[in-house]
Formats: structure tokens, sequence, C-alpha cells
């Protein structure tokens, strides 16, 4: 009796523990988070409206004898990726600090006069959340990718995965590679594990995407619609691809460092299309970018729909901002989208000994 109580007490204390409760979740753990029914959800309040709404949904459209009840192919959820189950708040999105990284820190890499001119004046305003020029957004959109051109792909994605191991700004024991919200997290395995076929609709690059869920987020590579970067070959010259003969003995397909094909706001609706061909029953997203995903997803007159909104008001465990926060939920309550407050909805984010440290 005395060795099955220890063997209790032991197990509580791994459960306890498990999933970085105490601190940031590592990768494998966050890969490990598996719900399948409304009882195995750790990370949300008990009294959380999301948490509720989302299980209700589910168990209604999957049953069968529900006049709600939408067919295996057609259960199609959409999930913006930064600020929706992923951090957009240290200091900026991902890209655009890799950016910022690459020209200002990286000794490997020297950049063009332009870009470095750049980074050393928009840095300061970045941290400080202050709001660029027209000039400055637009070179620093075109930098993101110029700084990697000539690089495959693979090489790109392993310059991700370096960055990734840095701390996240302002938020105290938390890698970039680690800060995905693990409650929105649970939500993407319940709805794969309920029979939706579950996408990325991002204006994150294809491949920095990839990078960033592969092993974590259970999610195909190929269910990840997200903005595109230009590519060449490193023998096509002037070539038009079209016409240009690829010899795989001479040349290999890089980076062209031509300016991103954005995915956002209607340009995500165009990507749905074209790329799911469904229209989606549930959405996620966290910003005015996603609004075309949002709105599509609610004019389904062909099955009950529903779309969630994000909102950073958490000050403590995150970089929440409060008057967005306040802007945000008026809008989504405008539009029809349910708002999920982080600071009222979330039992923990990243794990209980992140906080925001500025």
């Amino acid at each position: 009796m005395k060795k099955k109580i220890l063997t209790a007490i032991a197990a509580g204390l791994i459960a306890l523990g498990s999933f970085g409760v105490s601190d940031a979740a590592p990768r494998k753990e966050i890969a490990a988070i598996n719900v399948q029914t409304a009882s195995d959800f750790q990370f949300w309040n008990e009294d959380s409206p999301t948490k509720a709404k989302i299980i209700e949904f589910v168990e209604d459209v999957t049953n069968p004898h529900s006049k709600n009840y939408i067919p295996p192919e057609d259960r199609v959820a959409t999930f913006d990726m930064d600020g929706t189950f992923y951090c957009e708040t240290a200091p900026i999105y991902f890209q655009e600090a890799m950016f910022l990284h690459r020209v200002l820190e990286d000794k490997n890499y020297t950049a063009p006069k332009k870009y470095l001119d750049l980074a050393k004046k928009i840095k300061p305003k970045v941290y400080a959340k202050q709001k660029l020029t027209p000039a400055e957004s637009k070179l620093y959109f075109e930098g993101l990718t110029a700084v990697y051109a000539g690089m495959t792909i693979d090489e790109y994605r392993a310059y991700v995965r370096n960055f990734m191991q840095d701390n996240e700004t302002g938020l105290s024991n938390l890698k970039r590679g680690e800060a995905f919200y693990l409650p929105m997290v649970e939500i993407i395995s319940y709805l794969s594990n309920n029979g939706f076929n579950v996408y990325i609709d991002s204006a994150c690059s294809f491949y920095t995407t990839r990078e960033l869920i592969e092993g974590v987020i259970p999610i195909h590579s190929d269910r990840i619609l997200g903005s595109d970067f230009g590519l060449t070959s490193t023998n096509m010259g002037k070539d038009n691809p079209h016409d240009h003969f690829y010899d795989r003995f001479k040349e290999k397909i890089v980076i062209a460092g031509t300016p991103l094909k954005d995915n956002a706001k209607t340009i995500k609706i165009f990507s749905i299309l074209n790329q799911i061909g469904k229209r989606p029953v549930l959405a996620f997203g966290n910003s005015g970018g996603d609004s075309g995903m949002l709105e599509y997803t609610l004019q389904n007159d062909k099955y009950r729909s529903m779309s969630f909104f994000v909102i950073c008001d958490d000050t403590e465990r995150e970089l929440g901002n409060l008057k967005r926060a306040k802007s945000d939920t008026e809008l989504a309550l405008k539009r029809g989208w349910n708002p999920i407050s982080m600071h009222d909805e979330f039992k923990t984010i990243y794990g209980d000994n992140v906080r925001r440290i500025n």
C-alpha cells in the first residue's frame, strides 16, 4: 500500500510539472500536448467562455445526429500564427526581429549600406514601440528577404533554427523557439484530434513558419499558407523561369531577395481559395491583417461557423497593450468575432515563470 501511495504521489508531481507549467515549456513538451476530449484541457481557466464555446461547437458539429453536423472533409479551421498561437510582441514579429539580428549582429554577414543604416535608425524605435515612417516601413519590408539573397531554403531554415535559440526580448525564461501560447496549442490539438483539417494562414513566410512549427505543432507543412519568398536559380541570370532549363549538376535554387508576396487581409481569402478550396468553419486571428480570413469564415452559409480574436491584454505574463486590447475587443464584438482574453482566460501562457521584464 505504501509503495502504491508513493507511486501515486510521484505521478502527481510529474503531472504538475508537465508541459512547463512552472517554467517555459520546451519544444518537446509543447509537442506532447494532446487534447482529445473536453476534460484534457490544462491551460485554460475553468470559467473560460472561449473553451466552452469551442467544446460546444466541436461536440455539436461532429455529432452525426445534430442538424449542424459537418462531414470531416469540410471541417476546415484556419489559424493565423503571430499573435494567435505564437508571440508577436517581443518586440515585433519573428521575421522582423531576425532582420535586425542579421544586419546588426551577424558577424558573418555584411549588410548593404542602406539596410545597415536603416537597422541602426529603426532599432531604437522598434524597441520603444514607436511607429515607423512609410519610407522606413517600405525599406524594412524589402529587407526581410533581401538580406538572405543567395541562400538556399535549407540554409535559410537553418538560420531560422539558430535564431530560435535566442531569448525573447522583454520576457523572462523564454527562448524564441518556445514562444507558443500553450492554451492555443491545446485548441489546435483538440481540433486535430476531432477530425478537423487545421491550416495556418499567416503573413509570415512559408519557410519561417515551417521551421518554427516543425516537430511542435500538429500541422503538416503542406497546410501552411504564408507570404511567399521570390526564388531564383544560381544559373538563371536574366532568363525567364518559364524558359529556363534547370541543370541539376550545375545550379541550385536560392532566395532571390525580391520583396515578399504578402499574405494578409483579403489576400488571406485568396490563399484559402487557391490552396484549400473550401471555406473554413472556424478561424482564429489577432489583428486587422486577419480580417479577411475571419470575415470570410463567417460568410459560410453551408455550415455553422465561428471566428475568434485573440486579445493581448496581459501586461504581466505577456507584453500586452491595454489601449490596443480595448480597441481590438471593440472591433471583435462589432464584427461578430469572439474575443479571447489572454488575461482572463489563459491559466498560463508560456509557463508560470515567464514574466514581463520591461
